[in-house]
């Protein structure tokens, strides 16, 4: 899923994707801050090699906030509240990731209202991300709520199409 990320955007990385970057990786084991950059740059094929003044500070914020833990051998581990926000931004991602696909299916038009839309929407997912846990459940459930209601809509302008094109008259 994130190295297909990559491959979409390029080198243009948004505000946030660190952030939601380090909560996947550390979902499969722990990491040390260096092997945190050290697979960003490898998985990106050189195109993205986060610094460690980016890194660092940022496994400070989420320590803080206690998303992650530091083992004692000096690696980085995701906890319970950690999952809990990667699973909630891996939740809106598959929402907006179905919109999306309706888009493609549109055809060109669609395609390019996509392509333009994609950036706008992770630059919104990164910035919930980043705030999702000071998110009441309330706003969360609202949020959601929106997000499916637009989906469905696409779903049946979809539809709609689909019967017109094999239409036979």
């Amino acid at each position: 899923m994130i190295s297909d990320w990559f491959q979409r955007v390029g080198s243009s990385v948004p505000r946030g994707f660190s952030r939601y970057y380090i909560l996947e990786l550390l979902k499969s084991k722990p990491y040390s801050g260096k092997e945190i950059i050290d697979h960003a740059s490898e998985q990106s094929q050189g195109i993205w090699k986060p610094s460690p003044g980016l890194i660092y500070p940022l496994l400070g914020r989420l320590l803080d906030e206690g998303l992650i833990d530091e083992t004692k051998d000096g690696k980085y581990q995701i906890t319970s509240k950690g999952k809990s926000t990667a699973e909630d931004v891996e939740k809106i991602h598959d929402v907006v990731r179905k919109q999306l696909d309706v888009l493609f299916r549109l055809g060109n038009i669609g395609r390019f209202v996509a392509m333009d839309t994609l950036e706008k929407i992770y630059s919104m997912g990164s910035l919930l991300s980043s705030n999702a846990e000071n998110m009441t459940k309330q706003e969360t459930e609202k949020y959601r709520k929106f997000l499916q209601s637009e989906l469905e809509k696409l779903d049946e302008k979809s539809a709609k199409k689909k019967g017109k094109e094999f239409k036979v008259e």
